[in-house]
């Protein structure tokens, strides 16, 4: 089942064009990758699939309903975004920072309840951060407040992840665990991700397909092991980027 899809898809940030005629179907169970140079519009295509950029032409559909035609609570009990910077406003802990990835499933006026509770408690356990709970959000490290974040979209449960350098600030111990937590859970429940990434040895560890973006709106499309290629990583990054096998694992490495 097609949950996230697009329709001639085009995407324009000032004078860079990220995509043009973009045509993708995530289904169930499914690890996207998008990767591409810096500013060649990688975070821009993720806001535009939550519907945080509007978008020049074509159309979005979360399991075969127009994004357009959604308000963002309905998007919001469909899809969950994990954003590149952390902003947090005021001194709450770290156990009310998570128990927020429910309120896309709360009426309104109503409080968190004792289910919601347990689900966040059990977020913050799959990122290893119990022992946090109380702490205050604003002291915490960076790498903590990234693991806070992905604990708030585990707790919101939605059937699309956007991630945007989920990676980011996380030790070597916890960007592994996590993405691997984060992968078996989508497939185990069906789900798909989509994910800006860096790491050209993630992307071919955890991700099915791959969205390359070349620039000038164009862009390459599809299984990982056919599109990660010498030829079009070089074209990717405009450097030349080697394969190399090692213990039946293929591992990039510039030259």
């Amino acid at each position: 089942m097609s949950l996230l899809s697009t329709e001639n898809l085009k995407i324009k940030i000032s004078n860079t064009r990220v995509c043009d005629e973009l045509n993708i179907e995530c289904k169930e169970s499914e690890v996207w990758g998008i990767l591409g140079r810096n500013g060649k519009g990688k975070t821009t295509l993720l806001h535009t699939l939550a519907g945080l950029h509007p978008i020049e032409c074509g159309g979005i559909n979360l399991q075969n309903k127009n994004l357009s035609g959604l308000n963002r609570k309905q998007i919001a009990q469909q899809l969950g975004i994990l954003l590149q910077q952390h902003e947090n406003s005021f001194p709450c802990s770290v156990l009310e920072t998570v128990i927020t990835g429910r309120h896309p499933h709360i009426s309104n006026w109503q409080w968190e309840n004792k289910n919601d509770y347990a689900i966040a408690e059990d977020a913050l356990k799959s990122v290893q951060l119990s022992h946090l709970a109380n702490r205050p959000i604003n002291q915490l490290s960076g790498g903590e407040r990234q693991r806070v974040a992905i604990a708030t979209l585990i707790a919101q449960n939605p059937e699309i992840l956007l991630l945007d350098e989920p990676n980011s600030h996380l030790d070597l111990k916890y960007q592994i665990q996590i993405l691997d937590y984060l992968c078996h859970h989508t497939k185990q429940h069906q789900k798909t991700i989509l994910m800006t990434l860096h790491d050209l040895n993630l992307a071919a560890r955890y991700c099915d397909k791959l969205i390359l973006l070349l620039g000038d709106g164009k862009t390459l499309i599809g299984n990982t092991k056919e599109l990660l290629s010498e030829e079009n990583l070089f074209k990717l990054y405009d450097y030349p980027v080697k394969r190399i096998k090692s213990d039946n694992q293929i591992i990039f490495s510039a030259y």
